[in-house]
């Protein structure tokens, strides 16, 4: 059986007024620094996003989450942010920001599998 690694990660949310503070969950980033594994998932509710935020463009919302799992593999396509080592991308998505897309404190977890770890969160966390 494999050896049970830490990892953190955080609740990718949608706020659509921020003053109001309600939001949507909409995906998981997931960092085992041992694995140095680093992925993100992303899930818009859209019908959810139009009952809260009639006037919000979902096309938009899904454009700037479509992102985030691009910066969590690294690469040309995850531009300048993509060349960081993956715990300095890590820290950089889950930076506190007072923006639509945030992201929820960082939690922690153990696991022995990072992928089946993130598609629970994304499981619990994420979808209805």
């Amino acid at each position: 059986m494999p050896a049970p690694n830490s990892f953190d990660y955080a609740v990718i949310r949608i706020v659509p007024r921020v003053e109001r503070g309600e939001f949507i969950n909409a995906g998981v980033i997931l960092f085992c620094r041992t694995k140095r594994f680093l992925a993100a998932r992303v899930e818009l509710d859209r019908a959810r996003l139009a009952t809260m935020a009639p006037d919000c463009d979902p096309d938009e919302v899904q454009r700037h989450l479509d992102i985030i799992p691009l910066i969590g593999t690294g690469g040309k396509d995850a531009g300048a942010i993509g060349a960081l080592p993956v715990a300095e991308r890590f820290h950089w998505l889950v930076a506190p920001r007072s923006t639509m897309i945030q992201t929820s404190p960082v939690h922690s977890g153990i696991c022995t599998d990072p992928n089946a770890a993130l598609e629970r969160l994304m499981e619990t966390m994420v979808r209805l």
